[in-house]
């Protein structure tokens, strides 16, 4: 049997640059992952991470950078 866990202890995260400074609803990404884009709380860093394939992500971003 294989797994399909992806290690994220070693991940960059970084915040958005649209979060508020006083820590309020922050997400933070870690970039440079084959295929997909982890996503958590910032509040939480030690808790679970949503998975989205990049190409998913990348049609969100570009999605909300037109409003859309």
């Amino acid at each position: 049997m294989t797994s399909n866990r992806i290690d994220l202890s070693t991940a960059r995260w970084r915040k958005s640059s649209h979060s508020n400074p006083d820590g309020g609803n922050c997400v933070e990404i870690a970039a440079g992952l084959t295929d997909v884009v982890p996503v958590r709380d910032s509040k939480t860093p030690d808790g679970p991470a949503l998975l989205f394939g990049a190409d998913a992500w990348s049609s969100f971003i570009s999605r909300v950078k037109t409003g859309s």
